[in-house]
């Protein structure tokens, strides 16, 4: 029967849409007492990296997961265009607790052609919190740009990464990931660098909104919370660092407050150095300047980070913490809270988080295709005002699309079981108005006309209906407004 079909496919339809895989969710949650671990972006590619350049792997664009022992030196190999810009970004995560030491543990990264010329600055990224072990992160890059003397062909490059480290420290593997990404080409001109004088450099006060609303920090680049201009809560544990991404379109620049409560324990006096660190990293993870790092004492205290003007000139600059703000995207920010801090939180500290993007956001600069990374989108401001991860962004707008998608086959659903509802009381109607006398309004026997014998031959199992006009019938399946949908 058609009623009986229309449930089963309406059970099946349902069936599918409650199948829609739910992404996971990205914060990791530790046992008690132990710190998490960064976390290593899913799907990216594992690769070895080699100790010489002729034994190289292919890296290819996208994310990719290698480690590094203390001393050992990694290639990479790459084939780049004549067009493009191109970033390598590398990420050492050592485990919390693992022994460094500031400025000696560090990484070395730079990126040379087939001839052994380096291409622009190496990057060196260390570590500075008074011994603690957190992720540091750099990037190098092959610029193209008519300022630019080396490296500007097509060819085979090198990615190579370098540990460094003395003997003090800890022998500990350290596991790398590794980002490559291309800037596309501009359409038209390119950007002069800005101007002396056109931005100010003086700190602006902190924002002071009455309400702080709840941020939830990740273990690095890949499960980082959003947050948007505003005041924001956390908490944070003694030993571990929280990342947070905000979107910052063209013209825009970051003021940010990562502050500590007053202590309540009884050690009020105790001082401790570089007990508080905040960092910022651009869309492809280049460092916007050196961490910074300040004491605490038992009372309030705050690292602070006040950034240029994104601008695609900015490239053009040798201050190390203005030529990075060169690109609209997710800018990330990292805060770190030294072991040592278990002296006044044993069990944590509450973070506040004071965010405040400034300026209005301008047209970018005209790239020849698709931004992507480099680009801040209606919906990147939206997960930020939510305070979502970009997995729980992709999570919801999933599920938005299965609830459109679900409501759109209810629709077309009801329409069907309405087309045939009216179907079978046109077809009752046609059957009452063709009966003869006295046999309209009484059953049907089992041996007389529309008995179940007659309209299943001998022996037939239909079961009783209403008996139905030959022309009736046939006028109901050859009419496309009579009948079922095709296909169904």
């Amino acid at each position: 029967m058609v009623t009986g079909r229309t449930t089963y496919r309406g059970i099946a339809v349902l069936a599918a849409l409650a199948a829609v895989p739910i992404l996971p969710g990205t914060v990791g949650v530790a046992s008690a007492g132990n710190v998490p671990h960064y976390r290593m972006a899913e799907g990216a590619t594992k690769i070895a990296g080699s100790p010489k350049s002729t034994d190289a792997p292919s890296l290819r664009p996208g994310l990719h997961t290698d480690a590094i022992k203390r001393g050992e030196q990694k290639w990479y190999a790459v084939n780049l265009d004549a067009r493009t810009n191109a970033y390598f970004s590398a990420v050492a995560a050592p485990t919390p607790g693992t022994k460094v030491e500031d400025y000696g543990d560090k990484l070395t990264l730079s990126v040379q052609d087939s001839n052994g010329t380096t291409c622009g600055s190496e990057a060196r990224p260390s570590f500075n919190g008074g011994g603690m072990a957190y992720p540091i992160a750099d990037y190098v890059t092959r610029r193209i740009g008519a300022d630019r003397t080396e490296c500007q062909k097509a060819g085979p490059y090198y990615l190579m990464i370098t540990r460094e480290g003395s003997e003090t420290s800890g022998p500990d593997t350290w596991p790398l990931e590794i980002n490559y990404l291309n800037e596309p080409r501009l359409e038209g001109s390119i950007p002069a660098k800005p101007g002396q004088g056109t931005w100010s450099t003086a700190t602006p006060a902190p924002r002071t909104d009455a309400t702080k609303r709840g941020a939830r920090g990740g273990t690095g680049f890949n499960d980082a919370g959003s947050v948007a201009s505003g005041v924001w809560k956390d908490r944070i544990r003694p030993g571990e660092t929280r990342f947070y991404r905000v979107p910052v379109d063209w013209g825009q620049r970051l003021n940010l407050s990562a502050e500590l409560p007053n202590a309540t324990s009884s050690r009020t006096s105790a001082f401790l150095a570089r007990v508080l660190g905040l960092a910022v990293y651009n869309p492809a993870r280049g460092a916007v300047g050196d961490p910074s790092f300040v004491s605490y004492t038992g009372k309030p205290a705050a690292a602070k980070e006040f950034t240029a003007p994104v601008d695609y000139g900015n490239r053009f600059d040798s201050t190390g913490s203005v030529n990075a703000m060169r690109f609209a995207g997710w800018y990330y920010l990292a805060v770190s809270l030294h072991p040592d801090a278990a002296q006044y939180f044993p069990k944590g500290a509450e973070l506040t988080l004071r965010v405040d993007v400034r300026g209005t956001a301008k047209a970018g600069p005209g790239y020849a295709g698709p931004a992507g990374a480099f680009s801040v989108t209606p919906e990147d401001r939206e997960t930020a005002r939510k305070g979502q991860t970009a997995q729980e962004a992709a999570k919801s707008g999933t599920l938005m699309t299965v609830a459109y998608a679900g409501i759109g086959t209810g629709v077309v659903l009801l329409l069907a079981l309405g087309a045939w509802t009216l179907v079978a009381r046109r077809s009752a109607a046609g059957t009452a108005a063709s009966a003869g006398p006295g046999t309209a309004a009484g059953p049907a026997t089992a041996s007389g006309p529309g008995g179940p014998a007659a309209a299943g031959g001998p022996g037939g199992r239909r079961p009783s209906l209403p008996a139905q006009s030959t022309d009736s019938t046939q006028q109901a399946s050859q009419n496309p407004r009579f009948g079922p949908p095709q296909g169904w």
